[in-house]
């Protein structure tokens, strides 16, 4: 099979949802500053939110092919989104700036 084809395309769209996005981006930014990644109860805290919805937004992300865990390993996740298509961290909606005319 031609291994060309197989290949994403560069400067495709970003495969993620505005808070996909940012739990991508805090993986990045925790695992940045902590040198670890983080735990769920890290995320919890972060986004406010219950322990089942950060499950599932992890099994998300892991199902999609954005993260990778290694089943019963804490701090396991890996990021497999490079940094540079990340949004960044606490901004949910693009900023759209328009021109006005003069």
């Amino acid at each position: 099979m031609n291994q060309l084809l197989d290949q994403k395309k560069p400067g495709g769209p970003t495969p993620f949802t505005a808070k996909q996005g940012q739990y991508l981006a805090f993986i990045w930014a925790y695992s940045q500053i902590n040198g670890r990644a983080p735990a769920e109860a890290d995320f919890q805290r972060y986004f406010k939110v219950t322990p089942p919805s950060v499950h599932q937004m992890l099994k998300t992300l892991e199902k999609i092919g954005l993260i990778q865990k290694q089943p019963g390993v804490a701090r396991s996740i890996q990021l497999l989104v490079p940094p540079q298509d990340l949004p960044i961290l606490g901004i949910e909606q693009p900023v759209i700036i328009s021109e006005t005319s003069p």
